[in-house]
Parts: C-alpha cells; sequence; structure tokens
C-alpha cells in the first residue's frame, strides 16, 4: 500500500474511534472514502477510468512477483505476444536477420576493406598524462573527473564506429601527445 492509501486508512481508523454514535461514524465512513479517491484521482492518469479496468488493476498491484511473472507468460502466450529482446546501452546489438547463402561462384572474389573502427587507448607516457586528459575531454566530451578516470584505465575503448580518414587524425594527435592509441 502505498503512503498515501496507509495515511487515508490511519486517518478514518482515527475519525471511527473518535466517534461514539452511528451517524457520526456513517459520515467518517464518508469522509474515508472521499479522502481514498482523493488520493486515486492525484495518483491516476486519468480523470475518469472504467470500474472494471481499476479493479484488475487493483488485483494485479496486489500480486506477488512470481504471480506476476506468471500471469505475464500468459498473457504473451494467449495473445501470441513474442519476446521482445531487452537492450541496454552500450550492450552489444540486436542480432540482424540471416542473410541469405551465397553462390559459391561469389564467395570471396575479393575482401571487403573496413570501414568504420574502433579506436582503443592502449598506454600513455606518465609524463604528458595532463595534455592526454585534455585531449580526451575534448574528443570525446567528458567532464575533467570523467576524463582523468577514463585516461587512467587504459587500455580502454574510445570512439566506437569511427571512419577511417577521422580514426586516422584521432591517432595522429594522440601519437603527438604521447598516448598510444590503435585501431580495431
Amino acid at each position: 500500500m502505498s503512503l498515501t492509501c496507509q495515511y487515508a486508512v490511519r486517518q478514518c481508523a482515527r475519525t471511527l474511534r473518535s466517534s461514539s454514535t452511528h451517524t457520526s461514524r456513517t459520515a467518517a465512513a464518508i469522509t474515508c472514502r472521499r479522502k481514498r479517491q482523493e488520493t486515486r484521482r492525484w495518483q491516476s492518469t486519468e480523470a475518469a477510468t472504467n470500474p472494471k479496468i481499476a479493479t484488475i488493476v487493483d488485483q494485479i498491484g496486489s500480486l506477488t512477483l512470481l504471480e506476476t511473472a506468471d500471469l505475464v507468460s500468459k498473457l504473451k502466450t494467449t495473445l501470441n505476444i513474442p519476446d521482445m529482446p531487452m537492450g541496454g546501452f552500450g550492450g552489444p546489438a540486436a542480432p540482424a536477420a540471416a542473410a541469405p547463402a551465397e553462390e559459391p561462384e561469389e564467395a570471396a572474389p575479393a575482401k571487403e576493406e573496413k570501414t568504420l573502427f574502433n579506436l582503443k587507448l592502449e598506454s600513455f607516457d606518465a609524463g604528458s598524462k595532463p595534455k592526454v586528459i585534455k585531449e580526451v575531454k575534448a574528443m570525446l566530451g567528458l567532464s575533467l573527473v570523467d576524463s582523468k578516470k577514463f585516461v587512467e584505465s587504459a587500455p580502454k575503448v574510445m570512439k566506437e564506429g569511427v571512419p577511417k580518414e577521422e580514426a586516422e587524425k584521432m591517432i595522429e594527435t594522440m601519437k603527438a601527445l604521447g598516448a598510444v592509441v590503435k585501431m580495431e
């Protein structure tokens, strides 16, 4: 139960305990219901909800984690909903659809050149550490603290999917500062 509901229940209980006659208890119960409705309205996203949906939502809200997982799996099978991969940030991309099988005659006439590369900071000279930190800050758009942590945690991938010309320029810049950057 949320804190606002608990508060409303406590207030209702106090009001009921303090009232001595039946009519005052009825008035307190009405007040209690109004407070609960006000908190529900405040928490809801719609002004008026279908009572059938509201009861379903209340029932789902009272389920345990295991019961909720069972409900989700049952709904997926009943409604024929496919499982969707849940990707996080920075994780590998979702696998692409399988390409049709190539003809043996067309296989490997010439190896395609790679156009996008990953840049990895391998190491740096201790004396040039401040310069390397400033350059990493400028290249990656990090804060000074994050840039320092990044440089100190070398070897680490700096950028992914960089075109060859841009990658070579970045490698030359970092090499001039005393850092070793590799193109993968």
